[in-house]
């Protein structure tokens, strides 16, 4: 599986949101990384 294709920037921003290492983040499954954004809208 490819890494997602993200800029840096917001690459930064969703690991500080999420709570998780960049490194984790670019390993993330997309559709799984689109859950957390989902759960974080909706707090």
């Amino acid at each position: 599986m490819k890494p997602l294709q993200l800029s840096t920037e917001t690459a930064l921003k969703l690991s500080q949101k999420l709570n998780v290492p960049i490194e984790q983040l670019m390993h993330m499954p997309q559709h799984i990384l689109i859950q957390k954004l989902m759960e974080l809208e909706k707090e």
